[in-house]
């Protein structure tokens, strides 16, 4: 009964809003917002683009993560004019134009349509554009580091919709930022009364600022910059917008010089996280490690080869394997210490299957480095070390 009322008047202290917690027995101390042990030190490589302040990317680092979720904290940012500070209780969302009834709809309005929680990948268009140009980095995380995982809560955007009657002649959808640069993108009808989200949570717990608190457009399966942050407007109209942001940037440059336009899927792709660039392993058995992912549904098979591409042999996926999702897989390898090329390769259920670097210059050019998804090398030394290719 006496540690029951200590447990209880320990509680009260928690619920009431102490920061720390002491217990008297241990020493230790109960945090009101939990923490990773100090021996963890995976951080983010940010890139700040001194030029303009506010503006550039951090990436996640794949190589030290486990599974398919990536934690909040290290999941990639890509900022065009910095992080706007939004109170939640303040901020409103304007859907207008070729709509029958327009709509200003607070986050409390919002929270009141049925939501839903799906697990999804997302990547910046811009990921490895790097590789494409020859311009290889060391490491797993500054060469594909713009990419995560994350389970994400929000609105059916079809589901508001409803609400305000979009008109038969409405075939593209303006979604705009809170942000200084007013980040701008056009949005497909089709895509829109699909699977567009209106997120106001990641991981189980409210948007990050950065993550574009407290309202951002999720589209599974496309390029990070068209799941708009700091959502304020959606503009329903005939024709797209052309904005800054889809004009000069996020367009294909093809090898007759001429521009393609509204490239938003991410098509299969597949990286190896362990062992990669800038780790070094010993001689005997490892477990060849790594993600892949596809923006046209389920990732249906990945292949490993240990030989620089002269032999391949199928891989594990970890169950469950869901579409427009990171999946990982699993090869067991028994170095026998000699040099050695470590490549994946997957498909997805459309039957595309990852190319390598050759095949996809040969298509498409070396003009452009948005959407680069070719089969990434990495070299094992003979003193254990692992480089780029």
């Amino acid at each position: 009964m006496k540690n029951r009322r200590r447990f209880l008047a320990f509680g009260a202290g928690v619920l009431a809003g102490c920061k720390k917690a002491p217990d008297s027995e241990s020493g230790a101390h109960m945090r009101v917002y939990g923490e990773r042990a100090p021996g963890e030190t995976s951080a983010r490589w940010i890139l700040e683009l001194s030029a303009s302040p506010g503006t550039g990317s951090s990436r996640t680092p794949l190589a030290d993560l486990y599974g398919t979720i990536t934690p909040t904290s290290l999941h990639y940012e890509r900022h065009h004019s910095g992080v706007p500070a939004i109170e939640a209780s303040k901020h409103e969302l304007v859907i207008h134009g070729l709509v029958e009834k327009p709509l200003v709809l607070t986050m409390e309005d919002i929270r009141k349509f049925p939501s839903f929680s799906r697990t999804y990948f997302m990547e910046c268009g811009g990921n490895t554009m790097g590789e494409q140009r020859g311009n290889t980095q060391p490491d797993v995380q500054r060469s594909h580091g713009l990419l995560s995982g994350a389970e994400w809560t929000g609105v059916p955007l079809r589901e508001v919709l409803k609400a305000v009657g979009v008109k038969p002649e409405a075939k593209w959808m303006i979604a705009e930022g809170a942000d200084a640069g007013r980040m701008a993108r056009s949005i497909p009808i089709e895509k829109v009364m699909d699977d567009a989200l209106l997120a106001y949570g990641q991981n189980g717990e409210a948007l990050r600022p950065e993550q574009g608190y407290p309202l951002r457009l999720f589209l599974p399966g496309w390029e990070g910059n068209t799941c708009v942050k700091w959502l304020h407007r959606l503009q329903f109209a005939d024709a797209p917008a052309y904005s800054a942001k889809e004009t000069a940037y996020y367009t294909e440059l093809g090898k007759d010089g001429k521009a393609q336009i509204f490239t938003f899927v991410m098509e299969a792709r597949s990286v190896i996280t362990r062992p990669s660039g800038l780790q070094k392993i010993a001689p005997g058995f490892h477990e060849i490690t790594g993600l892949a992912w596809t923006g046209k549904g389920r990732i249906t098979q990945v292949e490993v080869s240990v030989d620089g591409g002269k032999t391949w042999a199928e891989a594990e996926l970890q169950q469950p394997v869901l579409p427009l999702a990171l999946v990982r897989f699993r090869y067991p390898w028994t170095w026998d210490g000699k040099e050695a090329v470590i490549q994946s390769r997957c498909t997805d259920e459309t039957g595309f299957l990852q190319p390598t670097h050759e095949e996809l210059v040969e298509v498409r050019g070396s003009n452009s480095g948005y959407h680069y998804n070719a089969i990434k090398p990495w070299r094992v030394g003979a003193d254990g070390m692992v480089t780029h290719v």
